[in-house]
């Protein structure tokens, strides 16, 4: 039971529920003060020791389900035993009259099996496997099943591309090459028990072939995410199709959280090694400056101050939404962040990605100025006669955009003063980097004053964009 309860962990894992050491140590001394009778008391256990949250309780739940509505494989593995080519029984055999027979076509209790003509077991002189498929004893058949699934290793499938293979290797650990034989030999001699048979193996084959697909469910989910994530991590995200729109932002809510996880919590370091004497001598003076208390050079950081300003314009409509989640997701990292998006005209929309969820957030500023023409040098001239003052020395400058003004003046010398009272401007642009410059695009002049100028164009680089700019400051 102790690695059943592993490899609950495990699925548990898979299904996104954060299961550290401690806490599986946690959750089996639990087990065994509840037990395993009552089900639904081993249910709630896992979700007071293991679950944090109301989703991971979600998660948590449905695995705790489908986890434990699969037969447990017998601790003696009689489902593991193939009958050899002489027709004997595998090593460690049927117990107490599973089927299994000898040699001499004796049945586990040294009595010989009776024929079907006499009214008797069927199946006589057939194989342990076809004898059960035979009998119809569901019960038995899960059993088995489960047996080999444990002996073929089932919770090692990580793809779906494995399917097959563990389908395969359980149907041969049950003794699907002797139940092949016999189904020949039946079609010969018994056409009616082998149209029987057949029609039991194809419901066996069904039967692991759910397994399988249960096992990959349980313990492949994780591995499956992460490929798919991987993929959309560089997927760009102009060309994210309709049904991927969801997924996106689940990856991008995941970045936020991990830059949240990463930089939120103020890290208080000292640089050891670089003594700071004049200090040293001052506190150690009522001991004749013999250093008794030594005192440490700290390097000064500045507090992080961001101001956003994102192109919600008609040419960037396929990446504006990830765009403003990625800057809503500034709002939870960094305390001093003032966003503004823009098209034709440029607004702030610091109180409305604080106050509201991603999604109503998105879906306000896209109505009040999203899909509109871009006109950078009107944008950037609003920002200067009324949000000038929010620049100080400390500032980072974020613009998201594809610097397409529509063969409008760009207004550059305004972006050169606000790089002039800034710490920096960064330029994460969507577009790939042999389309700047040609058209309408204004990037050659515009990067002339910024200090970062990146191509954004999949969640990959907005990521690592966004997480360079917060740990300039930590």
């Amino acid at each position: 039971m102790r690695e059943n309860l592993h490899r609950f962990f495990r699925a548990a894992r898979g299904a996104g529920v954060r299961v550290s050491p401690a806490e599986s140590i946690d959750a089996m001394r639990a087990v065994a003060k509840v037990g395993f009778d009552d089900r639904q008391i081993l249910r709630d256990t896992f979700l007071v020791t293991l679950a944090k949250t109301q989703e991971e309780k979600r998660a948590l739940g449905d695995c705790f389900d489908l986890f434990f509505s699969q037969p447990e494989p017998p601790p003696s593995a009689p489902g593991n035993d193939n009958a050899n080519e002489s027709g004997e029984a595998g090593e460690g055999g049927q117990p107490n009259g599973g089927g299994g027979e000898t040699a001499d076509g004796a049945d586990a209790s040294g009595q010989q099996q009776a024929s079907p003509a006499t009214g008797g077991q069927p199946g006589e002189g057939l194989g342990p496997l076809a004898q059960m498929l035979l009998r119809q004893d569901r019960n038995e058949i899960q059993a088995a099943i489960a047996s080999a699934a444990s002996a073929a290793s089932l919770p090692d499938i990580r793809y779906f591309t494995q399917r097959g293979i563990f389908s395969g290797r359980i149907l041969e650990q049950m003794g699907i090459a002797r139940l092949r034989d016999d189904l020949d030999n039946l079609t010969a001699t018994n056409p009616s028990q082998a149209e029987r048979l057949r029609a039991a193996t194809e419901a066996l084959r069904d039967a692991v072939r759910e397994t399988v697909a249960q096992a990959l469910m349980l313990y492949g989910r994780e591995e499956a995410e992460n490929l798919r994530n991987e993929i959309l991590r560089n997927a760009p995200l102009s060309r994210i199709e309709p049904r991927q729109v969801d997924e996106m932002r689940s990856l991008i809510r995941k970045i936020a959280r991990r830059l949240r996880e990463r930089y939120s919590t103020p890290r208080k370091r000292q640089r050891r090694g670089h003594l700071d004497v004049r200090r040293t001598l001052r506190r150690n003076a009522a001991w004749g400056s013999i250093p008794f208390l030594t005192a440490w050079k700290r390097k000064h950081r500045d507090r992080p101050k961001i101001v956003a300003l994102c192109d919600v314009s008609g040419s960037v409509a396929r990446v504006s939404d990830f765009f403003l989640l990625l800057i809503h997701s500034l709002h939870e990292v960094v305390d001093d962040v003032r966003s503004f998006a823009f098209s034709g005209h440029l607004i702030e929309v610091s109180d409305i990605l604080d106050k509201k969820s991603p999604e109503a957030a998105m879906a306000e500023i896209m109505s009040k100025v999203g899909f509109g023409s871009s006109d950078y040098g009107s944008s950037l001239a609003d920002f200067e006669d009324e949000w000038m003052n929010a620049i100080t020395p400390q500032t980072t400058v974020i613009v998201l955009g594809d610097a397409r003004s529509n063969n409008l003046d760009p207004r550059a010398d305004i972006l050169r003063r606000i790089a002039e009272r800034s710490k920096r401007v960064v330029w994460l642009n969507p577009e790939g980097r042999m389309a700047w410059g040609f058209g309408d695009s204004e990037m050659p002049r515009y990067a002339t004053f910024c200090s970062v100028v990146r191509q954004c164009a999949t969640a990959k680089q907005l990521e690592r964009a966004v997480s360079d700019i917060v740990a300039t400051y930590q």
